[in-house]
């Protein structure tokens, strides 16, 4: 997923240097602190530059459009991108569609989404008062836009008068101001509703050289408070919400001509989730058959005794074939790190059942494990379990998974991939790790269509904790190992139940992650048929809600952006000759993915993907454990076929971006392609600060503190020398060290630079690029008109809209599992860690050497 922030700039080049701004003197007849100047003369001015164009615009676009309305087949619209104060955004398609408002009543699987328009009469008349609404809020915006603008043209004015002489390079002159000249500015209703947006977010009152998150999200933070089924809030989060709506629509259309088998399925499953009548009426049935014939689970069970022929192996391997659930350790097929076109068992430590290791260990969240064992007691005195011995026996089972988690690598100690990995043969395993029949575990597993070869090769990441896990194994009863691993199954698939189980995991969630209720069925509906079904979902998705445009125009960064790290590749001097021409090799080797793959419009090939998936709509749990072991079995299957490099691994209708280095490619789909990252109505300086700086982050994900042990085929090996490998440690720790000083005020507790270090590397590397490609971009097509009211150069236009990216809160829990799990910062510190590290930020807002934003050291890897 996106990550981290980190970076420094190596002085900024000389078009960097002569397009930087600071604050003009105000012309002679503007007073900025006379409110009675601003009362008498801001109406005329708008209405004169704002207000009459948008007026006389908006008459002939409402005629026009509610012409070519009556003329098209009714279809769901996409979603509107602000919201009356400015500050939501949508539809990559619709960037000025007008809002819809909410249905008053909850509708039916089978009718359209509460926030959309079924009758088109209904919907042109909508249209009309939109637009009318459209164009009084867009003047009322142009007010608010320019009140404001001139007090932060007072307050920059007044800042940059103070500004030390060495925040402008020596030799340089100081830019004018911009933005004072009509001609000069862009009155478009797009850029009027860009710069509201982005001015809707900022706090003006902040300093920007001081705390540029305050800055660029202070207004937006306070305009969006937690919900209460959420543990946090962010600008991403806001996006995907956005994008589930779209979802709801496409998956609730009725079932037409354009849909195949594999749509049909999409559809079916979310129908099936919807009906909760239905679920209510099969109720927990369907999950006592299922651990019933896993042997049933001890603790709802009288007088439990062992399957005579289920062995603790037998019933690891069956649960992993069949429901997709790795217990005791982590069994997947993939591609052999060092052998990236080869398939192979790979094995890992176990997955947590708690966000990470330290809720099992450390003695301040003992509330949290006290919160698990009576989840876990609850559930089971829901599914039949005796009141008088549950607590005890499940007791049993916590202290167990305890055990397992303690003899587990922390994640932070696992960051060097070439230290972990361990290749060996089947005989050498059973040999190391004896307490386990290994054949028996990975034949079930494999299921009968494949057959395991006696010496058959595998890769392990955690043969310490296999060893010590072994051990533990034998020591405990076959009793509690039987309970906790069924547990597991159970607390998977809680997910999908309903009334009292679902009050009960409110419960546990409330004291674990501050989460106060659940999200609504639907959201919870779309957000598992794309995850289970993303393929589909995505062909669904493409069809009204993608524009084409935006893949060529990312195409076309990508190029730009990959040119730009390597002229900083070429800069640095930290690397020896040969090893960066190695690089430079790597980097202009990598696949882009942009989009969406093929398949989602060959419908023969769609279909082909799900042949072997059956969906029906009237029973989810039937249709969750369908898809659970349809998936099992794809991917267990995939062991005796080469590593297909062409096939996407990712849903297209996400909002994130990836970087695989098996397959040295780089993704992003089609969800990614909307604002805040990207808008054909933006300028280019927002759409590098965003998208741009995206795929630098990418990029730069091939040479982080992992993306570095892979060549440019995926393979890893050692293609650095050990010079140059020490230089690059000491400037990582320069950004360990640097993110470790961060705190979180909400649990009063300082970031793990470790744990966060490679996403940090690509975000600094990645704002970098970026911005080096669009200064590129500028000298080759001139300077772009200005936004209204903002006075604001591009180039803090770029910052600025990469610190909006990342606006966002968080509750104390969810902070505290960031620190201990997470890979990636939060959003402030994202914000803070690179831009403090960019020479170019500083020049842009002409911050002093000193300054919060601009200390005198600086980390810099790429």
């Amino acid at each position: 997923m996106l990550a981290t922030p980190r970076g420094s700039g190596n002085g900024g080049s000389a078009s960097t240097a002569n397009t930087s701004t600071s604050a003009s003197s105000p012309p002679s007849n503007e007073k900025p602190l006379n409110n009675g100047y601003l009362q008498a003369n801001a109406l005329d001015e708008l209405n004169a530059t704002v207000v009459s164009p948008l007026i006389s615009g908006g008459a002939s676009q409402m005629q026009s459009q509610a012409q070519s309305q009556q003329q098209q087949p009714n279809k769901l619209p996409t979603v509107v991108y602000l919201s009356p104060d400015g500050s939501a955004v949508g539809s990559a398609l619709q960037r000025n569609a007008p809002a819809l408002p909410p249905s008053s009543n909850a509708s039916s699987s089978q009718r359209p989404s509460d926030w959309l328009i079924k009758e088109s009469q209904q919907r042109r008349r909508l249209l009309v008062l939109a637009i009318a609404f459209t164009v009084l809020g867009a003047a009322i915006g142009a007010l608010a836009i320019y009140f404001a603008s001139l007090h932060q043209r007072c307050q920059l004015y007044q800042r940059n008068l103070e500004t030390e002489a060495d925040a402008v390079p020596e030799g340089k002159e100081q830019p004018k101001g911009q933005g004072h000249s009509q001609d000069n500015i862009c009155m478009t209703q797009e850029c009027v509703r860009t710069a509201a947006s982005l001015l809707s977010a900022m706090d003006l009152t902040a300093d920007p050289c001081e705390d540029f998150f305050q800055y660029a999200c202070g207004t937006w933070n306070k305009v969006h408070p937690i919900p209460e089924d959420r543990s946090s809030i962010s600008t991403f989060e806001v996006l995907s919400d956005q994008q589930q709506v779209i979802l709801r629509g496409v998956l609730e259309e009725p079932i037409d001509e354009r849909d195949n088998e594999a749509t049909v399925k999409a559809k079916t499953f979310f129908k099936s989730c919807m009906d909760i009548p239905q679920i209510r009426r099969i109720g927990a049935g369907r999950l006592k058959e299922v651990l019933k014939q896993l042997g049933g689970w001890p603790v709802i069970e009288r007088h439990w005794q062992p399957p005579a022929n289920l062995s603790i192996e037998k019933l690891m391997g069956q649960l992993r074939l069949i429901y997709s659930e790795s217990v005791l350790i982590e069994l997947y097929v993939g591609a052999d790190d060092k052998n990236s076109s080869v398939n192979i068992l790979q094995m890992d430590q176990l997955q947590y059942a708690l966000p990470s290791r330290d809720y099992y260990l450390k003695p301040s969240s003992a509330n949290d494990r006290k919160a698990y064992h009576k989840y876990m007691t609850q559930i089971s005195l829901l599914l039949g379990a005796d009141p008088a011995t549950a607590a005890d026996e499940l007791e049993k089972v916590v202290h167990f998974e305890t055990q397992l988690v303690n003899v587990s690598l922390a994640e932070a100690d696992r960051h060097d991939t070439s230290a972990v990995y361990r290749k060996m043969e089947l005989p050498e395993l059973q040999r190391l790790v004896p307490q386990l029949n290994w054949t028996e575990y990975l034949q079930t597993a494999l299921g009968e269509s494949i057959s395991l070869q006696a010496d058959e090769p595998l890769v392990t990441y955690g043969l310490q904790y296999l060893t010590e896990m072994g051990k533990i194994l034998r020591a405990t009863d076959p009793q509690v190992v039987h309970n906790y691993m069924l547990w597991r199954l159970v607390m998977s698939l809680m997910t999908h139940m309903i009334d009292e189980y679902q009050r009960e995991r409110v419960e546990f969630r409330k004291i674990l992650l501050g989460i106060q209720s659940e999200r609504t069925r639907w959201s919870k509906c779309v957000e598992w048929t794309n995850k289970k079904l993303g393929v589909a979902v995505g062909a669904l998705f493409i069809r009204d809600n993608f524009n084409q445009e935006s893949k060529e125009v990312a195409l076309e960064m990508i190029h730009t952006i990959r040119e730009a790290f390597n002229e900083l590749l070429a800069e640095n001097h930290w690397m020896d000759d040969e090893t960066r021409a190695v690089a430079k090799e790597k980097a202009d080797s990598m696949n882009e993915r942009i989009g969406y793959p093929e398949i989602l419009t060959n419908a023969t090939e769609l279909e082909e993907e799900y042949v072997n998936l059956t969906i029906v709509s009237d029973n989810l749990m039937d249709n969750v454990l369908s898809i659970l072991q349809w998936e099992s079995q794809k991917m267990l299957h995939l062991l005796r076929q080469p590593v297909d490099k062409e096939k996407w691994t990712t849903e297209p209708a996400v909002v994130n971006a990836f970087y695989n280095p098996n397959k040295n490619d780089i993704v992003f789909p089609a969800g990614i392609l909307q604002p805040l990252f990207y808008s054909q109505h933006f300028p280019k300086s927002l759409n590098y600060g965003g998208i741009g700086v995206v795929i630098g982050h990418e990029i730069t994900h091939g040479f982080d503190d992992k993306g570095r042990q892979f060549d440019k085929e995926g393979n890893m090996m050692q293609w650095w020398n050990n010079a140059t490998i020490e230089a690059f440690r000491e400037r990582t720790q320069c950004v360990i060290d640097q993110y470790s000083r961060y705190k979180i005020n909400e649990v009063n507790m300082f970031m793990d630079g470790r744990m966060t270090q490679g996403e940090n590397i690509a975000d600094n590397g990645g704002l970098k690029q970026a911005f080096r490609a669009y200064k590129k971009w500028e000298q080759l097509h001139g300077r772009e008109l200005q936004l209204p009211g903002l006075n604001m150069t591009h180039d803090q236009l770029f910052f600025l809209n990469y610190a909006q990216i990342w606006c966002g809160s968080m509750r104390p829990e969810d902070a505290l599992t960031k620190i201990r799990s997470s890979v990636h910062s939060p959003g402030f510190v994202r914000v803070l860690g690179p831009l403090s590290n960019s020479r170019d930020f500083a020049h842009a807002y002409t911050c002093a050497v000193g300054t919060t934003m601009n200390p005198a050291e600086k980390c810099s890897v790429w």
